[in-house]
């Protein structure tokens, strides 16, 4: 695989941020992108990082499409969120406003959550998704 660098100064912006970086994956993605600008091949990469071929392929070709910043987004995997942004903003505040005494809880939890998204919000998740969808909104 052969990619080039897209602006001067990325291989020191890249070592920069490598070196700060404290998310595993991400820094994985800026290593793959340094790797493969220094001309190791996709194998070798792979089996050094202990990633998937596909995972250095999907990387680097992000980075050679859209620079550093490309690195930051997921380029595909993943379905759409079935809430919108609006209705995350509601489920937000209506967390955040605590439980009602129609929940019947003193605390919400995730069933708790999952039941309000499919009855104010008529989106039916699984509590799986129901837990992304609370850590992606920023809760833990």
């Amino acid at each position: 695989m052969e990619v080039r660098v897209r602006d001067a100064g990325d291989v020191d912006k890249l070592r920069a941020l490598t070196r700060k970086e404290r998310d595993a994956e991400q820094r994985d993605r800026l290593l793959v992108v340094l790797h493969a600008i220094a001309g190791k091949e996709t194998l070798w990469i792979a089996e050094g990082l202990g990633r998937s071929r596909a995972f250095v392929q999907r990387w680097v070709y992000a980075y050679r499409d859209g620079g550093i910043e490309a690195l930051k987004d997921k380029p595909c995997g993943g379905s759409k969120p079935k809430l919108q942004r609006d209705q995350e903003a509601k489920l937000k505040a209506r967390i955040d406003a605590g439980p009602t005494a129609k929940d019947k809880v003193c605390t919400l939890r995730g069933k708790d959550v999952q039941r309000i998204i499919r009855e104010e919000f008529n989106v039916d998740l699984s509590l799986n998704a129901a837990y992304r969808t609370l850590h992606r909104m920023g809760y833990s």
